[in-house]
Parts: C-alpha cells; structure tokens; sequence
C-alpha cells in the first residue's frame, strides 16, 4: 500500500492554532517597559511596574481577559507616574498589534458591560487599524490612593493609539473611584477577547476592504 499522502488527506489534517503572542521592549531615558502577551491565554498575569495600584488594574485587565500577560516597567517614578503608565501602554498597543496579526477569521468588534458595586463600565472597541479613543468617566477625587486617576485616560489613549483600535470608554454612573476603574478595566478585557476570539463563521478579515 501507498505511503503517499493525497492532496485531499492533506486539506483534511486539522491545523496546527497559530500562537498569537508579541513581546515589545521600549527604552527611552525617562522609562524601560517590557511587555509580552499570549492573546489565547489563561488569565496568567505578572505586573510589576512599582505602582500598585496600576499592576492590579493590569491583573484584571488579563485575568477578564484571559490573557497571559507579563508587564515589567521601571521610570522617573521620581518625578510622577505619568512616563511609566503611558510607556506601558505604548508597549502593551504594539504588543496587541502584533498579537493579532492579519486580522482573518476575528469577531473584530467587542463589547463589554461590567457592573462593579455601584458603579457601571462600558467599553466597546473595534480592531480597525485606525485608532480613535473616546473616554466619558467622572472620578470624584483626583487619586486613588496615591495613584492619579487621570492616567488611566493617559493609559487608554496610548493603548488604542499603539494597537491602532477604536476603544470607546463610557461609565454612566459610580461613585467609589476605586470601583469606576476597576469596573473599566474589567470591561476592557472582556471587550478585548471577544474582539480578538475567532469567529467559527468568519473565514477572512471581517471588513468590505479586505483588508484591516
């Protein structure tokens, strides 16, 4: 009997899932962040950017996620967190970017509704290839503990910018400070996998250009 394989067998063979992962490393002379990223992942994170209150954000960012992400950052803490958190977000954009690669057989769009307590996030994005950030959330004070709750807007920004996605923010009500970016973070990562997932009916890039 034949050993040779026919083109037909060949089509048949299940495929081997591509590993959607990125690592990116930015230097500069006010941060050094290192991120890597497994898209199809567990809720694996380790975050430690010496700003606790970001690390657990980040934690339930992969965690809702189901993101295997590793975030390790070092900057001008001296002079405010600012570099640090916009640079991760830089890296943690470049990353997702690559991640997903050519964009065939995505759901492309995601949208998350998560309550936290009292307080209601809405986060829906669009994997478009164009970046575009609307952010409409109110915070009582200006810290969370000593952590500047307008980073998190800065944070957001530079994410949607580097991933080149749409991320619309919403939270029509809350009013602990600390639920609002919880629940946001939270909704962000849901908002996140079911854009990224494949889609069972979608065989190539989920646009009439065909291209995203």
């Amino acid at each position: 009997m034949s050993k040779r394989t026919t083109a037909s067998q060949r089509a048949a063979r299940p495929r081997r899932p591509v590993r959607r992962t990125a690592a990116v490393r930015r230097t500069t002379r006010e941060t050094t962040v290192e991120v890597e990223l497994t898209l199809d992942g567990r809720g694996r994170v380790t975050a430690d950017t010496g700003i606790g209150f970001f690390d657990h954000m980040l934690d339930h960012l992969g965690r809702h996620g189901l993101l295997d992400l590793t975030v390790r950052a070092r900057g001008d803490r001296h002079v405010d967190d600012h570099h640090t958190v916009e640079d991760a977000g830089i890296c943690l954009g470049e990353a997702l970017a690559r991640a997903v690669g050519d964009k065939k057989g995505i759901r492309r769009y995601g949208f998350f509704c998560v309550p936290m307590e009292e307080s209601l996030a809405q986060v829906a994005v669009d994997l478009s290839g164009r970046a575009a950030t609307v952010f409409r959330a109110k915070f009582r004070g200006s810290k969370i503990g000593t952590f500047d709750v307008q980073l998190i807007e800065e944070f957001l920004r530079a994410l949607a910018l580097n991933a080149r996605m749409n991320l619309h923010v919403v939270v029509p009500y809350g009013t602990n400070d600390h639920h609002v970016a919880e629940a946001v973070f939270k909704a962000l990562g849901k908002a996140l996998r079911m854009a990224a997932e494949p889609d069972p009916r979608e065989t190539d890039v989920p646009s009439t250009k065909g291209v995203l």
